[in-house]
């Protein structure tokens, strides 16, 4: 049975064999075999090749044949579960800090020139250290207020605990908006602060508001000669002095100009002894210095004084004691004029004489020196009433002229609109001085 079915299948195959012999081999027919023989013959082995192929197949998989499959525990289904981010594990010091409020004086406050104030802040212990007495609070930058440099922690905080820390500061004496910085020390004097890396700085940060008033001036009320003396190298001077007297002089100026041709204000215009590097030097009564106070001019060379060459020079005494130098300038006629600010606060509370110079640069040729508004600035928690002070002096006119109608030439002459209550007693008493030498 097999044999005759082999048989069956082996001649097509031997057919299909010789055919293709026939067309590729060496004994084939010069020309092509047609497309038409060539198409029947490979239909007819894919025919042959076909039935193989089912008889084959209906072989090997009978009705009667069994597949096997996996049972249910064997099959293996693979599942995923969301796996979450990894974070970074907080970072522990031993020391940190953490704000938490402003007890008193939030930021912005506001704080009257020169006042006292207790700032608190209110800080939790967020390292792993506690905090003993041997830390400090400690000033770092900014406006210091008048603080010490550190202050002890008053107590210990462990770690999670809150403690308010206090300090005593002082407002400076002029307006404005003022920020000072502070930090932690620990026990090793090593700074730690706020913030994720305990580096930042917590601080004070307050308004300081009021008002810059006279306390003295050195011109006004015919101060510069009622309360100073003034002298060059050799002798005393009159007060006020006389344009041009070679031996040097002082004169107030109510407008005076300046290099630039403008005016600024009351000037004291003071010139040297008409000598080579002569001078002349005003020493005024002791004045009592507050807390902030301040002086403040302008300076410079009076105008068309071309060739204006000299020092000034401010200094004072407290007492009987050394004459000290606050500061000296040189000022040439420029063009320009310059301003003086000093701060006098180290020396609150003293009676303190200011001495005014000024220098001939080398020949004193038309050095015309002004000080401009020299005064003694003093802070308020009122405004300036100059008012009061501007009344008083036509008040004095008034006076001066009813009190005495016999010299208002030498009045006029003498400071033109300055100081003419005084003057007919003071001119008196200079004229004899100045004619005695």
């Amino acid at each position: 049975m097999h044999s005759e079915r082999s048989k069956k299948l082996l001649i097509p195959i031997l057919a299909l064999a010789a055919a293709v012999l026939a067309c590729n081999g060496p004994f084939a027919a010069s020309t092509p075999q047609p497309a038409a023989t060539l198409n029947a013959l490979y239909t007819a082995a894919a025919q042959t090749l076909a039935g193989m192929s089912t008889q084959a197949v209906t072989t090997q998989f009978s009705p009667t044949a069994t597949l096997s499959l996996p049972t249910a525990s064997q099959i293996v289904v693979n599942t995923y579960t969301s796996v979450p981010p990894l974070t970074a594990a907080p970072v522990t010091r031993c020391d940190a800090a953490a704000f938490v409020s402003d007890v008193t004086y939030p930021d912005g406050a506001n704080v009257t020139l020169g006042g006292t104030f207790t700032k608190i802040w209110r800080l939790k212990n967020v390292g792993t250290c506690t905090w003993t007495t041997s830390y400090a609070l400690v000033y770092v930058s900014g406006e210091r207020f008048g603080a010490p440099a550190a202050v002890a922690l008053p107590t210990s905080v462990g770690p999670g605990q809150t403690v308010d820390l206090a300090v005593n500061l002082t407002a400076p004496n002029q307006s404005g908006h003022y920020r000072g910085f502070w930090k932690l020390r620990n026990a090793s004097n090593v700074l730690f602060g706020i913030g994720p890396d305990a580096s930042a700085h917590f601080f004070a940060d307050i308004n300081v508001t009021g008002y810059a008033v006279t306390g003295y001036d050195f011109i006004a009320n015919n101060n510069f000669c009622d309360d100073a003396s003034w002298r060059n190298d050799s002798r005393d001077l009159p007060c006020p002095g006389s344009d041009g007297d070679n031996r040097g002089f002082v004169i107030a100026l109510d407008s005076p100009k300046l290099e630039d041709g403008k005016s600024q204000g009351k000037g004291l215009l003071t010139f040297p002894e008409r000598s080579s590097d002569g001078f002349i030097s005003g020493k005024y009564e002791a004045i009592r210095i507050q807390s902030g106070d301040r002086f403040q001019a302008l300076i410079g060379c009076e105008y068309k004084a071309n060739d204006c060459d000299v020092i000034f020079r401010l200094q004072y005494q407290v007492g009987s004691g050394g004459i000290r130098t606050l500061g000296q300038w040189r000022e040439v006629y420029e063009g320009q004029f310059y301003p003086i600010n000093i701060d006098l606060s180290t020396l609150s509370g003293e009676k303190v004489k200011f001495i005014f110079t000024v220098f001939a640069n080398g020949s004193s040729h038309e050095d015309h020196a002004l000080w401009i508004n020299p005064r003694i600035t003093r802070q308020s928690s009122s405004p300036a009433t100059p008012t009061p002070t501007r009344t008083r002096t036509p008040t004095a006119t008034t006076t001066a002229t009813s009190t005495s109608t016999a010299t208002p030439t030498d009045t006029l002459t003498s400071t033109a609109t300055f100081t003419p209550t005084n003057t007919p007693t003071d001119t008196p008493t200079f004229t004899p001085t100045t004619e005695t030498p």
